[in-house]
């Protein structure tokens, strides 16, 4: 009974965000302007995805108080431990949507954030790593906080890089959200934060809404704190080469961002008009095209692995795919 009332008024409270949404948005005035060189919306758009994320993370925090609720996943002290890391990547997001920070302020805030959260919560750490098609576990002793760190970083980064269109980061989320449901780490917390989604999906493809940093990192930590939760706790765990797959594609466009800007002797983490879905959109010049083919261009590894494909064929498959797309848009642009 106590779950049914807990996923009512969820639905109820996002129905009346849903409907009110300009007033709310005009109330507080957090807009993302345009400014005609990475920002070309034509008009100031709300900056509340993120915040509309986290306060459904608190109502669900505090309905599992009210009424005594386990969830499958993030139970007992772990759950908490999320919800102070996740509101420290939110706050880093919030300062930089406001003030727009340096790419290595912003960097140092969230590896400060990751640290701080590690070193009064201990029990955020990996025991060991296992690859699906090595005989051997990896452990990792005193090294996990240091792994973790640039995991979470490059994670965060990505995540940020990936939502230049609309719906494609959320999108993107939702694909992630239900592996881990198909995996058998089905969550009263991942149902009710897809509910949540949908509603901002909605908003976002209106371009009444963007997710901002806050959103981009907050979805990140989410993210990162449940592939740790699952590997360390279940025995139906991804394997973590299977990890890096379904991330793949965000991370290999944030990782040919990062070489092409240093060889063009520039900052790796200042933002330009050269990711994936930029040079897809240049090519369709159609976002919703753009934003399908991207997303499925995400799914495809993820699909090969359903059919125990061997995570290194996917890997070299999905590079050569994503390179070979990149260079024949940007031979037709």
């Amino acid at each position: 009974m106590e779950v049914y009332s807990l996923i009512t008024f969820v639905l109820l409270f996002n129905f009346f965000i849903f409907f009110n949404f300009s007033k709310i948005s005009k109330s507080l005035n957090f807009f993302d302007k345009p400014d005609g060189n990475l920002k070309k919306h034509k008009h100031p758009v709300s900056l509340l995805g993120g915040s509309l994320i986290l306060v459904n993370i608190y109502l669900i925090t505090f309905f599992f108080n009210l009424f005594d609720l386990n969830d499958q996943i993030f139970a007992g002290q772990f759950f908490y431990i999320f919800i102070i890391l996740s509101t420290f990547f939110y706050i880093v997001g919030c300062i930089d949507d406001f003030t727009n920070l340096s790419p290595n302020l912003k960097l140092l805030l969230i590896a400060f954030s990751f640290l701080v959260t590690a070193y009064f919560f201990p029990e955020i750490n990996l025991k060991l790593i296992k690859i699906s098609f090595l005989d051997k576990n990896y452990y990792f002793n005193s090294f996990s906080t240091l792994f973790l760190l640039l995991s979470f970083s490059l994670l965060s980064n990505a995540m940020n890089m990936f939502d230049g269109i609309n719906l494609q980061l959320i999108l993107f989320n939702i694909f992630v959200f239900m592996i881990f449901v198909i995996k058998g780490f089905f969550s009263l917390f991942f149902t009710i934060l897809l509910i949540c989604l949908c509603f901002l999906g909605i908003l976002n493809y209106k371009n009444k809404i963007f997710l901002g940093d806050s959103g981009s990192y907050l979805l990140s930590s989410i993210i990162g704190c449940t592939f740790i939760y699952q590997y360390n706790y279940f025995d139906n765990y991804l394997y973590g080469d299977e990890i890096f797959i379904i991330l793949l594609i965000p991370s290999i466009d944030m990782l040919r961002l990062f070489v092409v800007r240093s060889l063009n002797k520039k900052n790796p983490f200042k933002g330009d008009l050269n990711h994936f879905h930029h040079i897809v959109n240049n090519y369709f010049r159609n976002k919703n095209l753009t934003v399908v083919f991207t997303i499925l261009m995400c799914v495809m590894p993820s699909m090969l692995l359903v059919i125990n494909v061997k995570t290194y064929y996917i890997f070299i498959i999905s590079v050569i795919v994503y390179i070979s797309i990149i260079t024949y848009f940007k031979k037709k642009i």
